[in-house]
């Protein structure tokens, strides 16, 4: 098949990947059924609480896998990453169904499962950003939306099972499911030729956020100077996201006044505007340049942490405005980060590259929900939380400002 055809197709087993792997968001709808499960077995209290680690070492241990399996997916290609990935995290739930402890979770869940989402989601979105050069925002957007998109769909197929058959089995299913859907899909993926330009398309001569940088491996990457303004922009960027997505049902309910029930609800609110904001970002950065929509997101969520920050007791439509505005936000810099990295880099190490740069994520991913936490526990309100968060985002704008010079420099003097 015409790769020109075909990369339409590889890009559709990717999103179907990732809308398998991005279940991991929807950990919170096992934890109080695991928790009540492993109480009555181990004879022990267990709360959600004492599960919270769980899903911290399962987003934790991502970067590591997006790594070492973007050097695997350079050299072996993709599909077999991918399959790897996939046996492992749909197998690090299946062994889930079996744990009988805290511990035993914390390995098959947190460890095995984290450790192949990693593998197989760092090489899905890097694979696809080599195949389109031509729209790299948009395609970044398209793959880390179906992952985010999957908050939406999971959570409720997760919901009937437990409820007909309990949370083990639960687990075993949905992780068979997973395993079979992400084995299928690896089989579509191939490598993307070195020299691939797909038709019609000539690479401009300074494309959006484009400079000397270009080309470099982790190495030169690691060496340049601007990579840790970057790391840290989207460490900033995702802070609040993670932040509120770890809490986003205790703040309804606990702030707002709301139920149960319409808490899990803004909960789907709250996801569907993060899938929203990658693809409709991932896009727009391929117009104004990635820096530019960046600044903008952080400006925006500003806005949004600060609405939040005024919402209270039954002010259903301010929260509602101001979890919109935050995801919409975090969304954007899932999205246009994967195409932003291949623009400054080049896209032939992005696999590696881009693994490397999700560190940053990893950082926003436990340090937003430990300070939430922290500051719920030591005030009993979570106001202080969204202002710390309004300051790493302004810390983000004055990033990109440091961005733009560095790259003028860079582009100026050619090194």
């Amino acid at each position: 098949m015409d790769l020109n055809k075909k990369r339409w197709l590889i890009l559709a087993a990717c999103c179907l990947a990732n809308l398998c792997l991005g279940s991991v968001y929807a950990w919170s709808v096992f934890a109080s059924a695991m928790a009540e499960h492993l109480t009555t077995v181990t004879g022990t209290q267990i709360t959600t609480g004492d599960l919270a680690i769980v899903y911290t070492v399962a987003n934790s241990v991502g970067p590591i896998t997006m790594i070492s399996g973007g050097w695997f997916n350079d050299r072996f290609g993709p599909g077999k990453v991918i399959l790897v990935g996939g046996i492992m995290f749909g197998g690090g739930m299946i062994l889930s169904s079996f744990a009988t402890s805290v511990s035993m979770l914390i390995l098959t869940y947190g460890l095995i499962g984290g450790l192949g989402l990693g593998m197989a989601y760092g090489c899905t979105v890097s694979s696809c950003v080599k195949f389109f050069p031509d729209k790299r925002g948009l395609i970044g957007g398209l793959t880390t939306a179906s992952y985010g998109f999957s908050s939406v769909l999971i959570p409720p197929v997760i919901t009937v099972i437990m409820e007909t058959s309990g949370v083990t089995t639960a687990f075993f299913c949905v992780g068979a499911a997973f395993l079979v859907i992400i084995t299928i899909c690896s089989f579509f993926v191939t490598k993307c030729p070195a020299d691939f330009i797909p038709a019609g398309w000539a690479a401009p001569s300074a494309a959006p956020g484009q400079s000397a940088d270009q080309g470099k491996d982790w190495k030169g990457m690691l060496a340049s100077p601007i990579f840790y303004v970057m790391i840290l922009l989207l460490t900033c960027g995702a802070f609040c996201g993670m932040m509120i997505i770890s809490q986003a049902s205790a703040i309804a309910q606990n702030m707002i006044g709301m139920s149960a029930a319409s808490a899990a609800a803004a909960v789907s609110i709250l996801a569907l505007f993060n899938a929203v904001g990658r693809i409709l970002a991932g896009s727009i950065s391929d117009k104004i340049g990635r820096i530019n929509t960046l600044s903008a997101s952080c400006v925006l969520s500003i806005a949004g942490l600060l609405i939040l920050y005024t919402a209270g007791k039954g002010t259903l439509v301010t929260f509602y405005a101001g979890i919109a505005l935050v995801g919409l936000c975090f969304g954007a810099f899932m999205g246009v980060f994967p195409g932003f990295t291949a623009d400054q880099f080049g896209a032939k190490n992005n696999s590696v590259n881009y693994g490397i740069m999700f560190i940053g994520f990893a950082a926003a991913g436990y340090f937003g929900p430990t300070i939430m936490r922290n500051v719920y526990a030591s005030y009993g309100i979570y106001q202080p939380a969204f202002l710390i968060a309004c300051g790493l985002n302004l810390a983000g704008i004055l990033l990109a400002v440091l961005y733009r010079m560095m790259n003028k420099k860079t582009k100026s003097t050619g090194s």
